[in-house]
């Protein structure tokens, strides 16, 4: 009896399923790190990075997107160089401001009137008062005016705060307008600070003091020391911390 001859089809037409589902795995592992690669941030990236590690055994080679800081310094950067970088341009910043400043006074410089120094509480121009006021008086004269005009054409469009300081020497001043030496030099400082605010320099940055005769830059003993005493000086304030000496700014040639 002859046997049955069954039809041996070696051939399986259903293995394109398993080609396929690969296919359709890999391309839902694509889009998932497609959509965490679009909103990447340092974890993330660290997080993909191990995993990618683990699973090839190699470094990827995906650079993580740079962000800035709200101060235009890379956020990459560790916190001291951020900070370091911050100390640096404002240095920087103050040190133009000191110099356009000695330019505009440099004829009262030269005349030893006028001194421009910077330290790190900013920079500081005292003026002596003689170019300012007349002895006993918290008027402005006109000469006086335009040198601080002057002043003010530099520091308009800074923004930096801005602390007029008003000084006299020991000699005791009491008439009907001033009882004392702390009210001329508050009011000296005033006089200052109304006429930057006339010449285009925002209020809120201004801050008019009286020190009276607290302190002394020279001996009350001598004229000389007295005179240098009768002062105002306009401080340009720095947001530095105040840790280093103060530095003679170069006369200009």
């Amino acid at each position: 009896m002859a046997r049955k001859k069954y039809d041996d089809d070696s051939d399986n037409h259903d293995r394109w399923m398993v080609s396929y589902a690969d296919f359709i795995t890999l391309l839902f592992a694509f889009f998932v790190v497609m959509y965490a690669l679009s909103s990447i941030n340092e974890g993330k990236y660290r997080v993909l990075s191990n995993s990618l590690v683990n699973a090839f055994g190699r470094v990827p080679t995906a650079k993580v997107p740079s962000e800035a800081a709200p101060s235009g310094l890379p956020l990459a950067l560790p916190p001291r160089q951020r900070n370091n970088e911050a100390l640096r341009r404002e240095k920087e910043q103050l040190t133009t401001v000191a110099r356009n400043l000695q330019d505009v006074m440099a004829p009262l410089v030269q005349q030893g009137k006028v001194r421009v120094t910077q330290s790190a509480r900013g920079v500081n121009v005292e003026i002596n008062a003689s170019v300012l006021f007349a002895p006993g008086d918290a008027r402005l004269s006109g000469e006086s005016s335009e040198a601080l005009r002057a002043v003010a054409d530099v520091l308009r469009n800074d923004d930096h705060a801005i602390q007029v300081e008003g000084h006299t020497d020991s000699v005791p001043i009491k008439n009907a307008q001033f009882p004392s030496n702390w009210e001329l030099s508050s009011v000296r400082a005033s006089s200052v600070v109304r006429l930057f605010i006339d010449s285009g320099i925002a209020e809120k940055r201004l801050t008019a003091v009286g020190h009276g005769p607290t302190q002394p830059v020279g001996p009350n003993d001598t004229a000389e020391g007295r005179m240098r005493n009768r002062r105002v000086s306009v401080m340009i304030l720095s947001n530095l911390p105040e840790n280093a000496t103060e530095v003679p700014v170069k006369a200009p040639r």
